[in-house]
């Protein structure tokens, strides 16, 4: 009996603690992280004030547990996508697709963290803990690659992967800035063919 209770109370936190989550994401997104309030984002919750403080310690607590579940989460879909391919460049474009789906699919995502979290130091920790996954999953695509062939083999990995990044990320900052108006997956194709073929024109 006392085990069926607890594991509804259980049950319970975790829903509140998501759906604040995903509330402060929205107020974060529309308003900025300064502009927002514990009370814009309960409101948004549709709870009380108080009950955040049973969750979260603070507003800063809430973005960085924000970004915690978003990153965890998009980075294991990730690297699933990659895993279901055989082939560097198949990895590479579903790695790519996988990307730019998430973020196109969580929008408020996407602003929070092209526009707010790159400019505070205090998370900036989390942040390259986060970049460092990311590019050591491109680090083994490129190096496959160059084993199966199809990279070059004087190709300087610690270059490459940053160059995937960057553009990557470049591309999802106009997508954010243009306010999502139109569909970002299909440029995954295109960055890849880039990536792999360059700007050079063949002879």
């Amino acid at each position: 009996m006392f085990y069926g209770v607890n594991r509804t109370l259980q049950k319970d936190k975790s829903k509140k603690y998501y759906d604040i989550i995903k509330s402060a994401g929205a107020v974060f997104a529309n308003l900025g992280f300064h502009k927002a309030t514990i009370s814009r984002i309960a409101t948004e919750a549709a709870i009380a004030d108080g009950t955040i403080y049973l969750y979260f310690k603070n507003k800063n607590n809430i973005l960085y547990q924000f970004i915690s579940y978003k990153t965890q989460a998009v980075f294991k879909k990730m690297r699933n996508s990659v895993d279901k391919a055989d082939n560097a460049e198949d990895k590479l474009r579903n790695l790519i697709k996988c990307h730019l789906e998430e973020f196109q699919r969580d929008e408020n995502m996407a602003v929070i963290f092209q526009s707010e979290i790159r400019y505070r130091r205090d998370i900036e920790p989390q942040m390259k803990d986060i970049s460092k996954m990311y590019l050591e999953l491109l680090s083994d695509i490129i190096e496959q690659g160059q084993i199966e062939g199809e990279m070059r083999q004087d190709l300087f990995v610690g270059l490459a992967k940053r160059f995937v990044l960057g553009a990557v990320e470049g591309v999802i900052n106009t997508w954010v800035a243009a306010e999502g108006k139109y569909d970002l997956v299909p440029m995954a194709d295109p960055l890849v063919d880039l990536f792999l073929n360059g700007l050079k024109g063949l002879k």
